[in-house]
C-alpha cells in the first residue's frame, strides 16, 4: 500500500471513531469536547509514527556495509 492509501485509511479510522464517540459517550458538551480531541490526537500520533516509519525506509541514514562474504 502506498502513503496516500494508508493516510485515507487513517483518515477514515479518525471519522469512525469521532462518529462512534459522539454516538456512544453523549454526556455533555464539555465530555463530548475532551474525547473527540483525545481521539483526534490519539489517530493523529498513530499516523505521524507510522508515517515516520514509512518515509525513514525510503531513504535511511545509515546505509548498510556489506562485506566481501556477502
Amino acid at each position: 500500500m502506498g502513503f496516500v492509501v494508508t493516510t485515507l485509511i487513517f483518515a477514515m479510522v479518525g471519522v469512525i471513531a469521532s462518529l462512534m464517540v459522539r454516538i456512544c459517550c453523549g454526556r455533555g458538551a464539555s465530555a463530548n469536547l475532551l474525547h473527540l480531541t483525545l481521539v483526534i490526537t490519539a489517530v493523529v500520533c498513530c499516523w505521524m509514527m507510522w508515517a515516520i516509519v514509512y518515509l525513514a525506509q525510503m531513504k535511511p541514514l545509515i546505509v548498510p556495509i556489506l562485506t566481501e562474504g556477502e
